[in-house]
């Protein structure tokens, strides 16, 4: 297998068993006798929730934890806003007060966990209801969350109402602005990913998370209130697609450290998709696009902007295979540059080795968390301040063998704001972990 980054050397790692981790970042995990969450010496988790569970208002908490923003809460608590990618097939479907519901017939939506100082969740409760397929999202610097949909189905679709593929904001402290919600719809009508806020023009860039060719697009928002604040969003602005000199499709660059000048942006003709998708709509040049173009992250440090393309493979549109690659945008230089690539000499049921990132957050420790959902075992992935990649933990829920591979996606990865904590998802069934322990031993 092959790791590159650009910021130092990454390095070529098989771990010596499945459960054991390279030689970077906090050490080999510890096999979790409880059968969830195998992590390195010292370390703790708590379950905050389980899919299936019966809440107080008497509703079980919906299936499919997906993305998730991670706020301040009193003291030194939390607030969660987690997505569920629901389907009306899904196993337990979002059933939220009526006055939150986007579309009587959306099976998905947000709920809001609230966790105390000590690290226990006080409440849960649905904040966001009739909505499809909420994928992932983003935090705004105002503090609310934008979940997105990851679908362009239209009304009378799958017995849908309304049409979807918007982007909604969900406010994790005052669920009166929860009521009646609205679609940003200037954002664009497509297959959501995630977003990423830049927190000082207001600017908002979003991943396209396509399944069909052609293969998705990277985009910006100009909103037409860039101060933001709750509601900003919806006064509209100016939906734009990403556009690289020579670079059609973002799979072609396989050496982590290449750099991409002269960024240009298109607008985008018809956001809400009226005849076709946006990323199938006539641009005046070719946008860039990629495969599973999935996590976005604001980085504060370099006030750069970061997204990944879990991996791309020819069958399914992309010009090369990869495993996973993770770019830096910066807005003021108007270059891109590969960060990270994974590509495995050997994949297979069974590989140990590092594919699909989808998440990531910036830890607040150094370098990016990533959680992984591809093939095999999922693990957290982090890479330490010089840019080396290594397990952090290991999904035992889904744990499979060589006879009978897993499948198990890890979700939402994000730091409560003191850095103690960090929260993440096990996407089915669904449970949300709080992890805890010696974070200052990062070992880089």
């Amino acid at each position: 297998m092959v790791v590159a980054g650009y910021v130092g050397a990454l390095f070529a790692a098989q771990p010596a068993s499945g459960i054991a981790g390279p030689s970077v970042g906090y050490g080999p995990l510890i096999p979790d006798p409880d059968g969830v969450l195998d992590l390195p010496r010292g370390f703790r988790y708590s379950v905050l929730s389980r899919e299936g569970t019966v809440r107080p208002d008497g509703l079980p908490v919906p299936s499919r934890f997906d993305g998730m923003g991670v706020f301040p809460g009193r003291g030194r608590g939390s607030r969660l806003v987690r997505n569920h990618e629901c389907s009306p097939t899904s196993r337990i479907v979002v059933a939220a007060l009526p006055e939150r519901t986007y579309d009587p017939a959306g099976a998905g939506g947000t709920s809001t966990v609230v966790v105390d100082g000590r690290g226990r969740a006080e409440s849960e409760h649905v904040s966001l209801g009739g909505t499809a397929i909420n994928c992932s999202g983003g935090r705004t610097p105002w503090r609310t969350w934008l979940t997105c949909e990851e679908t362009e189905d239209r009304a009378g679709e799958k017995g849908y109402i309304k049409d979807h593929g918007f982007v909604f904001e969900v406010d994790p402290y005052d669920d009166g602005r929860n009521v009646n919600p609205t679609p940003l719809a200037a954002m664009g009508r497509f297959q959501h990913e995630a977003v990423a806020v830049d927190p000082h023009t207001g600017v908002v860039y979003e991943t396209e998370d396509a399944f069909v060719a052609p293969l998705g697009g990277f985009y910006r928002f100009l909103p037409a209130r860039p101060r933001g604040g709750w509601g900003s969003l919806r006064a509209g602005g100016e939906l734009q697609a990403l556009h690289v000199p020579e670079l059609p499709d973002l799979s072609v660059v396989g050496e982590a450290g290449t750099v991409f000048g002269g960024v240009e942006w298109l607008t985008v003709p018809d956001p809400l998709a009226a005849a076709v998708s946006v990323r199938a709509q006539d641009y005046s040049k070719p946008i860039t696009r990629g495969y599973k173009l999935e996590g976005a992250w604001w980085g504060e440090r370099d006030r750069c902007v970061y997204f990944v393309s879990s991996f791309a493979r020819t069958e399914l549109g992309s010009a090369v295979n990869h495993d996973g690659q993770v770019w830096k945008l910066d807005p003021r230089r108007g270059t891109l540059r590969l960060e990270v690539i994974f590509t495995r000499t050997t994949p297979g049921p069974g590989n140990p080795e590092f594919d699909a990132p989808d998440n990531i957050c910036m830890s607040p420790y150094g370098g990016l968390m990533m959680c992984e959902d591809g093939t095999g075992d999922a693990y957290m992935l982090g890479t330490t301040r010089d840019g080396e990649v290594f397990h952090f933990a290991r999904n035992r829920v889904n744990a499979g063998t060589a006879e009978e591979p897993a499948y198990g996606e890890l979700s939402g990865v994000g730091f409560s704001a003191d850095g103690s904590t960090m929260f993440f998802n096990i996407y089915d069934p669904g449970i949300t972990l709080a992890v805890t322990g010696p974070w200052n031993r990062h070992r880089d």
